[in-house]
């Protein structure tokens, strides 16, 4: 069953709209997924992403501001029976799928979000938020590379016989993926994307995500007025597929796509 919004006025129920698109939008204008006639909700107010079984709302710049459980929000990780309030109108989210993806994916300090590999011991650690909490930011010193999980537990990292990139979709959920950044003061820096879903960026100018679904990985602008490109072409708010060695420019910075050798 997929998540749905019931928008509610007063405590009648107005309507119920499943989230059966990867980014729907709230807003009074007609061409709005969902949308709510009432001069206090602007044009284009908010936008609900939806990635795999995971939905987070974003403010789109609107005049009067949304609230979700009683607090204002720009950005918010929706958990089922949060209630989205704006204006007199109420929007519950609810979900009743198990979820791998917690809040903490989607904070506020989300650049170059993912997990990091390991330091060498001799190295420096990464980086700490004020929460203690690891960032993934691309502001750490470069990790030692792990060994490749293909490689047999007796020989060595060196003796691990090479491995051929993916050559097709289904390949790809089988290695190791991972976005090295080429230009600015972070080139060189590696991201392994172990996770289902791992958010690039930086807030307020450009935020993508990159999601592991069955056929691959795939980009989806979530932030910014303009969108990132792949290869020197400008995407569209759909979901891209990402192809071994593509090249991304997103808030800047150019980065590879690939698989690990």
């Amino acid at each position: 069953m997929a998540a749905k919004i019931i928008l509610s006025m007063d405590g009648m129920v107005i309507k119920e709209y499943p989230l059966n698109k990867e980014r729907m939008t709230i807003g009074r204008k007609s061409h709005n997924d969902i949308a709510i006639d009432n001069l206090a909700v602007s044009g284009e107010h908010a936008a609900i992403v939806t990635i795999l079984h995971d939905s987070f709302l974003e403010d789109l710049d609107s005049t009067n501001g949304l609230e979700v459980n009683g607090v204002p929000t720009k950005k918010h990780f929706l958990q089922s029976n949060d209630v989205i309030e704006i204006g007199k109108y109420k929007l519950k989210y609810i979900n009743d799928q198990v979820t791998q993806t917690t809040a903490a994916d989607f904070e506020k300090t989300m650049v170059m979000r993912g997990p990091v590999k390991q330091a060498a011991p001799a190295t420096a650690q990464p980086a700490k938020s004020e929460a203690g909490e690891s960032t993934g930011r691309f502001d750490t010193p470069r990790p030692a590379s792990p060994a490749p999980a293909s490689a047999p537990s007796a020989k060595p990292a060196s003796a691990a016989p090479s491995v051929k990139p993916p050559s097709s979709p289904a390949d790809a959920n089988q290695h190791v993926a991972v976005v090295q950044v080429l230009t600015g003061p972070n080139a060189g820096k590696e991201l392994e994307l172990v996770k289902n879903l791992t958010t690039l960026g930086k807030p307020g100018l450009q935020v993508a995500v990159l999601t592991r679904r069955p056929q691959g990985f795939f980009i989806t602008h979530v932030e910014g007025e303009r969108f990132p490109s792949l290869n020197g072409v400008s995407l569209t708010s759909q979901p891209h597929q990402l192809n071994d060695h593509d090249v991304i420019e997103l808030a800047g910075v150019k980065m590879e796509f690939y698989y690990k050798k």
